[in-house]
């Protein structure tokens, strides 16, 4: 028997005969697609090297007292942010597909799509943070120490995560309005919202809605903010003079540039592409994996090397390391050879002792 039949008919909860909630959904991933494991191979030396950024970048920030300031209290969120989004995502897609478990609890489905969603959204959100933290920075230098203070980030910051927690507990609390009564089959790579209220016989026109207010609130404001931020900047460039102090200005945004390229462009034009005309499922699912994890990769990548208070601060803790590990190989050299000492002392000590206690004839 088809085994997704056999969820439909056997995993199946019924209320009053009419309300259909699975027990399980089966996550249907690349259709056709030979080799498709390599694919996930690669997904899991970019998760690994996720992992090693951005801890290696929120331990320097928070281990480094230079660094405790508004600017990288935002960095240090998007870096834990980035580093939870790849976590709920990658090792479950992993598990899904790599080791053939296609089968997920509906509890657990609703799970999985709170949370890719939510940090995905914390990303979106953060770094139009970061947009503000460069509008004053440039537009009002006199004022930035008095406006962009650590409290008001903070508040900044909790704002955010309580405001997309309430979106996305709200957009996703409604599926369980829905019932399930055809196909349990969600084609995409996790549980994702759109697919999976596709599958609903019973009216979901609420949930259609919830979805759009979530891709202009998470897709559409953000980017269309950090624009206007960057006309602001422009304009205030403009009055410059000076060609070199224009230049050492738009040097400060370059890492915050490549950030939102990374983040937005991929991801927005992926969604644009299936808007507007017929994307294949296998490509959908290509796009949407890579957009999802890349950023989260090269994020740290782009703030160790293009940020030089990072870098700087970086190869100061490389080095102090390799002094401490040299220094107790120094110790522990320095601990033999007194051994060394000390037991050659002993034996010339016991040997004196043996000739004394030698009988005379």
């Amino acid at each position: 028997m088809n085994p997704v039949s056999l969820v439909q008919n056997e995993a199946t909860i019924l209320f009053n005969s009419t309300f259909v909630r699975p027990a399980q959904f089966y996550i249907g991933g690349f259709s056709d697609v030979p080799h498709d494991k390599y694919y996930y191979v690669f997904l899991s030396f970019v998760y690994i090297l996720t992992v090693i950024g951005n801890v290696a970048l929120l331990s320097v920030i928070y281990l480094a007292k230079t660094l405790h300031t508004p600017k990288y209290m935002i960095v240090f969120n998007l870096g834990l942010a980035d580093l939870c989004g790849s976590t709920a995502l990658i090792p479950k897609l992993l598990d899904t597909f790599l080791l053939n478990r296609r089968y997920i609890a509906y509890e657990a489905c609703i799970s999985y799509m709170f949370f890719v969603l939510f940090f995905t959204s914390l990303q979106s959100w953060t770094l139009v943070i970061m947009a503000y933290d460069r509008l004053i920075a440039i537009c009002f230098p006199l004022n930035y120490h008095n406006v962009v203070t650590v409290t008001n980030i903070a508040a900044m910051l909790l704002f955010m995560w309580v405001f997309v927690l309430s979106l996305l507990a709200s957009t996703v609390s409604l599926i369980n309005r829905l019932s399930f009564c055809r196909s349990v089959v969600i084609e995409s790579f996790y549980c994702d919202h759109g697919p999976i209220f596709h599958l609903a016989c019973n009216d979901w026109s609420l949930n259609r809605l919830m979805a759009y207010v979530g891709f202009i609130t998470i897709l559409c404001i953000p980017p269309i903010l950090i624009v206007l931020t960057y006309v602001c900047i422009v304009i205030a460039l403009s009055r410059i003079a000076s060609g070199k102090e224009r230049l050492k200005a738009l040097k400060t945004c370059t890492s915050h540039l490549a950030l939102v390229i990374i983040f937005f462009l991929p991801l927005m034009g992926t969604n644009i592409a299936a808007v507007a005309s017929y994307l294949h499922p296998n490509a959908r699912i290509i796009n949407a994996t890579l957009t999802h994890t890349i950023p989260a990769l090269l994020n740290p990548i782009v703030y160790s090397l293009k940020t030089e208070e990072v870098f700087s601060t970086f190869k100061k803790f490389c080095t102090k390391i390799r002094q401490s590990n040299t220094g107790v190989k120094k110790n522990k050299c320095k601990q033999i050879q007194f051994g060394h000492k000390l037991n050659y002392k002993r034996s010339l000590i016991n040997s004196t002792v043996l000739i004394f206690q030698m009988p005379t004839t």
